[in-house]
């Protein structure tokens, strides 16, 4: 318990602990020695039951099925979902898809609601997010040769991304291209929803993380856009309004990734300590004896704390008060919990000794996996550059002008 926990959440955790350590956690051996693919029907099934529960897309108001918890409530749900890859997708709250959920919930038009919003909160559908291009710095996201032309009724789109997560088996994409070049750079750019099946598509391949291809929700694919025609009614929102629309998705969205770092880093605590309990050195002394895990131990334990004060308390504030009152902590957790994700996954293996860098354990998939954390979402450095900026100007600097 802590000083963010309500009533309603403190009655919804056990039970998804329970859960999630029952009936996800099992079906990890299959995944990290199969396919996401092979795994969808048990998947499925567990969906069913989840929503037979009651506790579907929790993030979703009750009239769309879910629990309409705040920012901060379902942090704590995302921390325990966490602790397993597999845990958000059985409740239907996975990124790229609860982002997509956010922004068509927020902008779409109703005939988009109905189209791609109500398929995708009932879980028959994925989507997917379609912004980053190789030819180009993620860090600075405006520098973008993807376009939409407008024909008539119609957007014609052309253009090549990568890190498209969850393309592969995905229903739409909502895509970032420039509309407007005339613009000012944050006002060139739209999103238009572009359906997977529309003629000149085409996902190349799924990308190798750290030799991990994955397949179905589970990738990241390269995609190129060779002349879609989608409706002109496919746009999000208003034209130029792209970059607008990403700064809702992106506040919220580092809550739910950071709340899921945490629960990671709880997970790999607990398969740490256990391990340096029943793993003996020699008759009689097992690891846990040794001053350097202990060590180890109290660093992970006070870090993780640490991190999950700072990412409620940010939550918190959104809720009371916007995610542009909150932007410089928003910033703030961002590197310090994805940092905190990197040492606690990596004294984790450590502990494990050889078996800890193979698929026997589920360390070395998030030690794959996550330690992109620190580049996804805008990388660490812009994010503690943002930080100093504020910081200075309190005292006189601007760093702008310098």
């Amino acid at each position: 318990m802590n000083i963010f926990t309500t009533d309603r959440v403190a009655a919804l955790l056990p039970r998804l602990r329970t859960f999630v350590a029952q009936e996800i956690i099992p079906l990890e051996a299959a995944y990290l020695h199969g396919s996401f693919r092979a795994l969808e029907p048990q998947l499925e099934a567990l969906r069913g039951r989840v929503k037979e529960m009651g506790l579907w897309t929790p993030h979703l108001p009750v009239a769309d099925g879910g629990l309409e918890l705040t920012l901060t409530e379902f942090g704590m749900v995302s921390e325990e979902l966490g602790r397993s890859p597999l845990g958000h997708y059985v409740f239907n709250c996975q990124a790229p898809d609860i982002g997509n959920m956010e922004l068509l919930h927020q902008f779409a038009t109703p005939k988009q609601k109905h189209t791609f919003l109500e398929p995708l909160m009932r879980g028959e559908i994925r989507s997917c997010f379609a912004m980053t291009e190789p030819e180009f710095a993620g860090s600075n996201p405006v520098n973008m040769a993807t376009t939409a032309v407008r024909e008539g009724d119609e957007y014609v789109v052309n253009g090549h991304k990568w890190f498209t997560s969850s393309a592969d088996g995905s229903a739409f994409a909502v895509t970032m291209a420039v509309t407007n070049p005339a613009e000012a750079p944050h006002k060139r750019a739209s999103m238009i929803i572009v359906p997977t099946n529309t003629p000149g598509f085409q996902l190349v391949r799924n990308i190798k993380i750290m030799g991990d291809e994955g397949d179905s929700y589970a990738s990241h694919a390269e995609v190129r856009f060779e002349n879609c025609r989608v409706p002109a009614s496919n746009l999000l929102g208003k034209e130029g309004a792209g970059f607008a629309l990403a700064q809702h998705r992106l506040g919220p969205g580092r809550i739910h990734h950071c709340m899921r770092f945490i629960g990671i880093c709880e997970r790999a605590l607990d398969l740490m300590c256990r391990y340096a309990v029943a793993r003996e050195l020699s008759p009689g002394k097992p690891l846990a004896s040794k001053q350097i895990i202990q060590t180890w131990i109290a660093e992970s334990r006070a870090e993780i704390d640490a991190a999950r004060y700072m990412v409620l308390h940010t939550a918190d504030g959104i809720d009371k008060n916007g995610a542009q009152a909150m932007k410089e902590s928003i910033s703030t957790i961002k590197f310090f919990v994805a940092n905190v994700l990197q040492h606690v996954l990596d004294r984790a293996i450590q502990t494990h000794g050889a078996l800890g860098i193979t698929d026997d354990t589920v360390l070395a998939y998030w030690y794959r996996h996550e330690r992109a954390a620190r580049i996804y979402d805008g990388p660490d450095e812009v994010h503690k550059t943002v930080l100093a900026r504020t910081i200075l100007k309190q005292y006189g600097y601007d760093v702008q002008s310098a």
